[in-house]
C-alpha cells in the first residue's frame, strides 16, 4: 500500500479545481439521444431533390427509434449510436400530379459506414407507378446518405467537446516572456499567440500549445478553375451546396461562418482562379485555435485539379476533419453542381 501522499497520480484530485476524472482515467458517458433525435429530424426534413421527372421532398418522420452516446475511457472516445427510421416523401411530377411514398433506413449505427446503409424507397400501396420513384432511388438516396453522414460528423466533432479533459501531465502554457525563437518548436506544435491571430479584431487569450497534425487531399472536378474558385468563396454557391445558412465576406481578410456557425474562419490569401488560403476552425476546437487551409487550382483541359493542404489540425481530429472536407465540401459540390 502506498504511503500517504504517494498514491497513484491517476487518483489524485487535489490538482484540479473541479476534481473531475483526472487524467481521463475513469469511464465517463454522455447521453446524446435527445439531441440526435432532434438533429436527425431537422436534417431529414430538409431533404429535397429535383429532376426532369419533378420534385420530391421528405415531409414527415414516422419512425425514429434508437439511442446515441459518447464514452470516454483513458482519454479515448467511443461513439455508440443505433437508429431505425422511416420517413414519408411527397413527389410532384412535372405535370403537377402528387405521389406519396416512404424511405426506410434500418441500420444507421456505429458499425456501418454511411455508404453501406440499407436505404429503401417505395411508393404507398394506393399510388400508381411514377418516374418520381426512380428519382428518389437514384438521387434521393444519395441525399439521405449525405444528411445522415452530416449527423455522424457533427456527433463526433461538436458533441465530443469536453469529453477528454486536460491532464496533469499535458503540455503547459508558454511563458509570455519567451522569445519567438523559443516559441517556435515544430510543425506539430501550435505556437505563439501572435502567430495565431492575424488581425487586431481577434483578441488573443494566453496561448496554449497543443499537438497538431496535417494532411493533404487531391480531387478532380469537371469544371473550369474560375467556376470552382467561385464555388469556395461565393456566399450563394456555398449556401447552395452546404444546404444551410452561411455568412461569407469573399475578400482578403474577409470572415466566414458555415453550417450554422459550426465552421468559421478568415480568408488570408486570394489569387483569382488559382489559390485560396484561409484560417479555418471547427467550433469545438480549443479556443482561438485555427488550422491553415490552402487550396491550389490547376486547369487541365475541361477539368480542374484541386490540391489541398491542411496544417495545424488538433491531434485526434485529423480523421473527422479529412472526412468532413471530402463529404461536405468535395462530394457535396459534385452532387450539387455536377462537377
Amino acid at each position: 500500500m502506498a504511503k500517504w501522499g504517494e498514491g497513484d497520480p491517476r487518483w489524485i484530485v487535489e490538482e484540479r479545481a473541479d476534481a473531475t476524472n483526472v487524467n481521463n482515467w475513469h469511464w465517463t458517458e454522455r447521453d446524446v439521444s435527445g439531441w440526435s433525435s432532434q438533429r436527425l429530424r431537422q436534417l431529414l426534413l430538409g431533404v429535397r431533390v429535383e429532376g426532369s421527372e419533378g420534385v420530391c421532398q421528405l415531409t414527415d418522420i414516422n419512425k425514429l427509434d434508437g439511442e446515441a452516446s459518447i464514452n470516454n475511457r483513458k482519454g479515448k472516445l467511443i461513439f455508440f449510436y443505433e437508429w431505425q427510421l422511416r420517413a414519408s416523401w411527397l413527389g410532384t411530377s412535372s405535370s403537377g400530379l402528387k405521389y406519396r411514398g416512404t424511405v426506410e433506413v434500418s441500420n444507421l449505427s456505429d458499425e456501418n459506414d454511411v455508404d453501406d446503409l440499407d436505404i429503401s424507397v417505395s411508393l404507398c400501396k394506393d399510388q400508381p407507378n411514377t418516374p418520381l420513384l426512380d428519382l428518389m432511388r437514384r438521387t434521393g438516396v444519395l441525399e439521405v446518405q449525405r444528411v445522415l453522414g452530416e449527423y455522424v460528423y457533427q456527433l463526433k466533432s461538436e458533441f465530443s467537446q469536453g469529453m477528454v479533459l486536460p491532464t496533469t501531465r499535458g503540455p503547459k502554457p508558454s511563458p509570455p516572456e519567451l522569445s519567438k525563437k523559443n516559441q517556435i518548436k515544430s510543425s506539430k506544435t501550435q505556437i505563439s499567440c501572435s502567430s495565431r491571430c492575424s488581425s487586431s479584431r481577434d483578441p488573443c487569450p494566453t496561448a496554449v500549445r497543443i499537438q497538431t497534425c496535417r494532411f493533404n487531399l487531391k480531387e478532380t472536378f469537371q469544371t473550369s478553375p474560375d467556376e470552382l474558385y467561385k464555388t469556395f468563396i461565393n456566399e450563394e454557391f456555398l449556401q447552395v451546396f452546404m444546404r444551410s445558412a452561411v455568412v461569407v465576406d469573399s475578400c482578403r481578410g474577409g470572415r466566414f461562418q458555415l453550417l450554422d456557425g459550426s465552421i468559421s474562419g478568415e480568408f488570408t490569401q486570394l489569387e483569382l482562379d488559382q489559390r485560396i488560403e484561409m484560417r479555418w476552425r471547427f467550433r469545438t476546437w480549443p479556443s482561438e485555435h485555427y488550422a491553415t487551409v490552402s487550396l491550389e487550382l490547376e486547369g487541365r483541359g475541361d477539368e480542374t485539379e484541386l490540391r489541398m493542404e491542411c496544417r495545424g489540425v488538433p491531434a485526434g481530429e485529423e480523421d473527422s476533419t479529412r472526412e468532413g472536407w471530402i463529404r461536405f465540401y468535395f462530394q457535396a459540390i459534385k452532387q450539387t453542381f455536377g462537377y
